[in-house]
């Protein structure tokens, strides 16, 4: 699993550039976006009260029954843009019956799996405590590559696909780091891909525009060498990647990040802030919704949602329909920031997830089985990460 951080913050208020009306003048200043990796809806909330989960699948016109699948178990199913298309199949979502990456599979049908909520109670507890969203889907429909650039930018310049030279993608570097003789695939038609440039792009992200306007961030993710620095999104971006940006607000941390996040709720921030944590695609796991399509590269399948503030509403499931994009959107809103143009101007702003008349909530800690002081002192183990 990985975990990657965007935090953006503004202790005054300053004149805006635009941006909506909803969230502008709300008493949020600090907005933390996490994003972990490779879960549908169904396979992590599975069963939770009054969200929109399922117990059985479709593969090819026969029921199959879901099955619990350890958290940790490891296999690593097809999530590639090729994958997404056997899987949605057309709208019949019935393509999940797919064989992992080359492995052999430990269970028959096992794209049709859950994880046990026995080993998922801290985000439980946190979505009980606050707000899960059921309506929250991929941007685009592939691995994370492109996900993570929907993430900063609400854009992948048509890369639909992770970076490789034909034989490996898990290199540890992708982006304007990647060895000479990678490219990025691009989007086909009809769940194709199609020949694609080196991956380091030049278009305008959402640390850009808070450069702009005076809006302070900092992105947290491993270091070159460590395991999840392939999803360090701003190596991606050339002029972040090879400029200022890169030296002061760019992270390059495995561990400083835990202390931010276990720190905001215990600090004088957290009634200033919102913490939106999601996971960037599906991972090849089942799920029965029929992603809406906004555009050639998604909407991809849902993933879960959850928004922890003092103000997000108490124990409120959102059916709204929610993307990457809408983190963008809400940054954008409560920053009174202009839009990038990109997804994020046909994206939703998450308003109906929070509730700023309500008293707010005290910070209660989320009981855990480990410690942040584990994963201060666990050693890397430089394994390659799955490489979708």
């Amino acid at each position: 699993m990985s975990c990657l951080c965007l935090l953006a913050s503004s202790c005054a208020s300053s004149p805006g550039t635009g941006g909506g009306t909803i969230l502008r003048g709300t008493k949020i200043k600090h907005v933390v976006v996490i994003m972990q990796e490779n879960r549908s809806f169904d396979d992590l909330f599975n069963g939770f009260p009054g969200a929109d989960t399922v117990q059985s699948g479709d593969s090819y016109g026969q029921t199959v029954q879901l099955q619990p699948v350890p958290l940790n178990q490891g296999t690593d199913l097809g999530h590639s843009h090729i994958a997404f298309w056997a899987d949605w199949d057309y709208g019949a979502m019935d393509g999940f019956g797919h064989t992992s990456q080359g492995y052999p599979t430990p269970y028959p049908n096992f794209g049709y799996g859950y994880v046990p909520q026995s080993e998922t109670v801290p985000i439980w507890t946190l979505a009980r405590d606050y707000t899960l969203g059921d309506r929250m889907f991929e941007s685009n429909s592939g691995p994370s590559f492109a996900a993570h650039q929907y993430m900063i930018a609400g854009q992948s310049a048509d890369a639909d696909e992770n970076p490789g030279n034909g034989a490996s993608s898990v290199i540890g570097k992708w982006g304007c780091d990647s060895p000479s003789d990678f490219r990025v695939a691009l989007i086909g038609p009809d769940g194709t891909d199609l020949p694609g440039p080196y991956p380091c792009f030049d278009y305008e992200t959402i640390a850009d525009i808070l450069d702009a306007n005076d809006v302070s961030w900092r992105y947290y993710a491993p270091k070159a060498g460590y395991t999840g620095y392939i999803w360090s999104a701003y190596d991606a971006v050339r002029h972040i990647r090879f400029g200022p940006d890169w030296t002061n607000n760019v992270i390059e941390t495995n561990t400083q990040v835990l202390t931010v996040v276990n720190a905001v709720g215990a600090s004088q921030f957290w009634d200033s802030t919102a913490i939106l944590i999601s996971w960037d695609d599906w991972g090849g796991w089942y799920d029965h919704v029929n992603p809406p399509q906004v555009d050639q590269m998604g909407l991809g399948f849902r993933v879960p949602l959850i928004v922890v503030s003092p103000y997000a509403k108490h124990g409120y499931i959102s059916h709204h329909v929610h993307e990457f994009g809408s983190f963008l959107q809400f940054t954008e809103e409560v920053f009174d920031l202009p839009s990038l143009g990109t997804r994020d101007s046909i994206s939703d702003d998450l308003s109906d997830c929070f509730d700023f008349t309500q008293t707010p909530q005290r910070y209660v800690p989320v009981p855990v089985s480990v410690s942040p002081s584990y994963f201060l002192n666990t050693k890397p183990s430089h394994k390659p990460p799955d490489n979708d």
